[in-house]
């Protein structure tokens, strides 16, 4: 992705968090570079003062990029149910990061490659992602990584040697700011 491809995405991010949180709609969006014109999937994850405070995206390429960073920036503020909604103090503080994602592949466990991975995992109606930076950042290795992505799913941490599990792998190209 073109370095101005990315700073236009953190803009749009940034602008559409701020716009939730001080309960206005998003500005529009105009002069956008083509690459943001291509349908794109996305997770913006947001953190103050370093903790986690929303992390939502898509798994599937549905609408253009700039569109699904739009939307899951504002429902990261808003809508992530593990926490309450950011608040206008914590805007100044506010880092994001947001992770476009590659198309998922089907894949074998002894496939995961951590550091390059992302893990979506689905069986018997529960599905669980994580992003390819949260085994690094927890120093996982591969059991561990697919041990969470089952735990993030709701299910047993050994769900994923189950025949009826469906894994998948992705990369994400990450695009960071800080507050």
């Amino acid at each position: 992705m073109r370095h101005d491809e990315r700073a236009t995405l953190l803009e749009i991010a940034r602008a559409a968090v701020t716009a939730c949180v001080c309960g206005q709609p998003p500005p529009p969006v105009d002069g956008l570079p083509l690459g943001l014109l291509n349908k794109g999937a996305a997770f913006v994850t947001l953190r103050c003062d370093g903790e986690l405070r929303g992390c939502v995206g898509h798994i599937e390429a549905r609408q253009p990029l700039w569109r699904s960073v739009q939307e899951m920036a504002m429902a990261a503020a808003e809508r992530d149910t593990r926490f309450t909604p950011v608040g206008a103090e914590e805007l100044p503080r506010l880092s994001i990061d947001i992770s476009v994602l590659s198309p998922m592949r089907r894949a074998q466990p002894d496939e995961v490659q951590i550091g390059t991975h992302g893990l979506y995992l689905r069986l018997r109606g529960a599905s669980g992602l994580l992003l390819p930076q949260v085994a690094v950042e927890w120093g996982w290795d591969r059991s561990e990584f697919l041990h969470q992505v089952c735990r993030k799913a709701g299910l047993a941490g050994d769900a994923y040697l189950d025949p009826a599990a469906e894994l998948y792998t992705f990369t994400a190209e990450l695009v960071h700011t800080s507050p």
